[in-house]
Order: C-alpha cells, then sequence, then structure tokens
C-alpha cells in the first residue's frame, strides 16, 4: 500500500462526475504487480489480489464487485478509508508492531542478544525491563497495565518466553519477540494457504527422506527405518510456508501448514519399547543424559525421523547422514529445536519448526543411560 502510494497508483480518480479519493485501477495494479515481480503473470496477481479483497485489505470503491476483475473498476485499501476492520487481533498486532519498531530505533534498546541455558536468543527482554518501559514511555499508565498488554502480546503469538515455558510475567524472565515484524514478506505466500496440505496429513516427516540409491534418474527416496512397513515415498524436499506456520506457542498456536508434493502412506510401528511420558523423563535421578547435537542440512535434508508426541522421540537415522554424523541415534527423546522448549509438542509441530527454521539444526536430545 505504501509502495503504491509512492508510486502515485493510489490517487484520486474521477469517474462518472465523481471523485473517489485514494484508489487504484485494478488494471494498472496487475501490470504494476508483474512489473515489479510481486507476480510472474496476470493469472498470479489477480489470485493475489482476490486473497487481499477475503481478507477484508482492499475492497471495490462502491463495493459493487465482490471479486478483484483485472479490468478499468477502482478499487480502494480499507485503511484509506477508515473501513478496515480492527479487530481485537488486529489491534494487538498492531500494537505489537509499533512497541517493536520503536525498541528497535532506540540507541539504548532493552532488546539484547542474551543467553540462557548456554542458547543465544535475538531481540531478548526481561520481563520486568518492558514493565519498566512500558511505564516510563507512557504506554502504560500503571504496572498492571502493563502486565496485562505484556500478556496479551504473548497470547496473540507476538512475544514468547524463550523457552516457551512460561506466560508473561513482571519479573526477570527473558522473553524474545517472536515476529520479526522487519521482515520483508512477498505477498506471494498469501497463495501458500489456499495451495498447501497440512503437515499432519503428510505421512512422514519432510527433512529426513535419504536418496535410495545415487542413479541420477531415480527420484525416489527412503526413510532408513528398518521396519518392513515403511515403503518408498516420493522426494520431498525443504518446502515453502505459511506466514505463521510453525509457532509452536501453546498461548498461540495456529496450524502450521508446508507445502509438499504426493508422498505415498507409511506407517512405521514405534522403535520405543514402551510410551515414555515428560514426567518420567524429568524427574530427579532419571536414567537420562541430555546432549546436544549440531546437524548441518545437505540438499536432501538432515537423515531422520521424528514420531509420537509430548514427548516427540527419533524413530529412524539415516546411517550416512548428517544426523549420524552429529550423534544421533534411534530411540532419543527430542528436548529443544534451535532453542525452543518442544517436550510438549507432537511431531508435526516439531517438523514444522525444523523445516523453517536455519540449514543449520541445534538439537537437545534425552537418550538413555545403559
Amino acid at each position: 500500500r505504501l509502495r503504491l502510494h509512492d508510486g502515485k497508483l493510489i490517487k484520486d480518480r474521477r469517474y462518472h462526475l465523481r471523485t473517489y479519493p485514494n484508489c487504484f485501477v485494478a488494471k494498472e495494479l496487475t501490470d504494476w504487480l508483474i512489473d515489479h515481480k510481486e507476480a510472474p503473470d496476470r493469472e498470479t496477481g489477480i489470485r493475489l489480489m482476490q486473497k487481499l479483497m477475503d481478507h477484508y485489505i482492499i475492497h471495490h470503491v462502491c463495493d459493487e464487485h465482490l471479486d478483484y476483475k483485472d479490468a478499468k473498476l477502482l478499487y480502494r485499501f480499507r485503511k484509506d478509508d477508515g473501513t478496515f476492520p480492527l479487530s481485537k487481533d488486529v489491534k494487538v498486532f498492531m500494537r505489537g508492531q509499533s512497541l517493536y519498531e520503536k525498541l528497535v530505533s532506540m540507541e539504548e534498546s532493552i532488546l539484547k542478544v542474551r543467553e540462557e541455558n548456554a542458547v543465544k536468543y535475538q531481540r531478548t527482554f526481561l520481563g520486568c525491563e518492558m514493565i519498566d518501559w512500558l511505564v516510563q514511555e507512557g504506554e502504560a499508565e500503571n504496572r498492571k497495565e502493563a502486565v496485562e498488554l505484556g500478556q496479551a502480546l504473548l497470547e496473540h503469538g507476538i512475544i514468547q518466553h524463550v523457552s516457551n515455558r512460561h506466560h508473561f510475567f513482571d519479573s526477570d524472565i527473558l522473553y524474545h519477540f517472536w515476529i520479526n515484524f522487519r521482515r520483508r514478506r512477498r505477498l506471494t505466500e498469501l497463495l501458500n494457504e489456499s495451495s498447501s496440505r497440512a503437515l499432519s496429513e503428510s505421512p512422514d516427516s519432510p527433512f529426513c527422506l535419504r536418496k535410495l540409491n545415487p542413479d541420477p534418474g531415480n527420484t525416489s527416496f527412503l526413510s532408513v527405518q528398518t521396519n518392513k512397513e515403511i515403503k518408498i515415498v516420493s522426494a520431498v524436499r525443504r518446502s515453502s510456508i505459511t506466514s505463521l506456520a510453525g509457532n509452536s506457542n501453546p498461548y498461540f498456536s495456529p496450524t502450521p501448514t508446508l507445502v509438499f508434493p504426493p508422498v505415498a502412506e507409511c506407517n512405521p510401528k514405534s522403535v520405543l519399547k514402551r510410551p515414555v511420558t515428560n514426567e518420567e523423563l524429568l524427574s530427579p535421578g532419571a536414567p537420562y543424559v541430555k546432549k546436544t547435537l549440531t546437524i548441518v542440512g545437505d540438499a536432501v535434508g538432515w537423515g531422520f525421523v521424528v514420531r509420537g508426541g509430548r514427548p516427540c522421540h527419533i524413530q529412524a537415522v539415516d546411517p550416512g547422514g548428517p544426523a549420524a554424523a552429529a550423534g544421533m541415534k534411534v530411540c532419543q527423546f527430542v528436548f529443544s529445536v534451535n532453542g525452543m522448549y518442544v517436550l510438549h509438542l507432537d511431531y508435526q509441530t516439531i517438523s514444522s519448526l525444523i523445516m523453517t527454521g536455519p540449514r543449520t539444526l541445534v538439537m537437545e536430545v534425552m537418550e538413555a543411560i545403559e
């Protein structure tokens, strides 16, 4: 919207003796999307703008057309005419964005790189520091109001306790901004919502499949678990995601979705001899040891299979893959992924976290002491 204002595509226009302020011509905007590489073709451009209409971001100036038509019709951003629906979710998101921009632009900002349990986190702050700052800057009248604001930001997935164990409190607990508001999001990310299939529908973790053989013409992959029930599945590589896919916040958990090609069904039996609970893993004197693994993914993936939930376990490891080289073993339990505590999550969410994270994966696992 701001770029269109700068480019003079949004301006006052006259039609049938009436002036319509701050509007654009649909056909001109489609041309602009293609010229600025926001859409590869007109069809995609139309679909993108239809998404914006579906989300009540733009509309026809007279609301006579519910669909976006690639024609000489006038449309307008709802923020330019005051009709943008400000629900509680939108208000909290915009408040979080405003606070984030204010904090990152300050010379002596409370947002700093900090370390907890030997893991470094970006854009972190102490709960009490944030409360002090909100009151000092007039963002909240008192500490009680500031706490309520912090809790709302956490519940809407904007901030999070660094290991995802606590709600927001006026204390020295460490939090960080879960959303990086300065990341430039491409419009085409909107289309993933309709073209993607939920990770829960995928029969295998997408980052753990390995080439069946090195023949250049063979694109089949096979999970290395020796169970006979595992079948060959088609090649799957790191895929695109929707805007908030992989958020594991227990207070705000949109369903993660990933884009996958079709895969064959497979349902390997668990390698665990018996179910293990989180309480058993974390109880004092439990016969488990925690290990930190750093796994650098290759062109295919990381070479392991995650299964189960609360806690998840390693179902299979490719002997020739990056995970095996880092020391990963079957039956280990996944404690954290890239510094995020995940014992309470299912394997679909953990898969999403790994898929959407960096190629270098840092995992903490818990292994039974023999």
